[in-house]
């Protein structure tokens, strides 16, 4: 099986080249710890913003995290499925559904918690942990700035 090649060499030290090399192997870091607690990534995020918001609207709940509707719908049929969110009629408005974790997903969210933080561990395990801090200080300020089009559909996966 042949290697991926490196990057040209005109990209290869960007840092939005680096990112998204960083961020890919994060999510797969993640991705595989969360498979071993049986959720895939849609569902951790949703479960975690159910626990964090919930009882909620399940039209706010997806906007909360932007995911399409139809996509919502299928990540909660199957939290529900798995005994870790209960859908109702939101009692303030019968027409939409209102979205509540229950124990067992207070437990699953916990120990998909730890499970992602040792993911992250794995991530930065080459930095000290004086440079964790910082980077992890630095990325918070990169994300936080605001760009017309950040959530812009069919750009580059690379983060070229």
């Amino acid at each position: 099986m042949r290697e991926t090649p490196p990057a040209p060499s005109t990209i290869r030290t960007l840092p939005s080249w680096l990112l998204g090399r960083a961020a890919a192997r994060g999510r797969a870091l993640v991705a595989d710890a969360l498979a071993a607690e049986g959720l895939r990534m849609w569902h951790h995020v949703v479960l975690s913003a159910v626990a964090d918001l919930g009882p909620v609207a399940q039209a706010e709940l997806g906007r909360s995290v932007s995911l399409d509707p139809k996509d919502m719908v299928g990540v909660l049929n199957d939290l529900q499925d798995a005994g870790l969110v209960d859908r109702t009629p939101d009692p303030k408005d019968r027409r939409k559904n209102a979205v509540t974790i229950t124990e067992e997903g207070r437990r699953t969210v916990q120990r998909c918690a730890r499970a992602a933080q040792r993911a992250n561990a794995d991530l930065l395990a080459p930095l000290s942990e004086e440079e964790r801090a910082r980077f992890t200080e630095m990325l918070t300020r990169v994300a936080a700035v605001e760009s017309p089009d950040v959530n812009r559909q069919g750009s580059s996966p690379s983060g070229v």
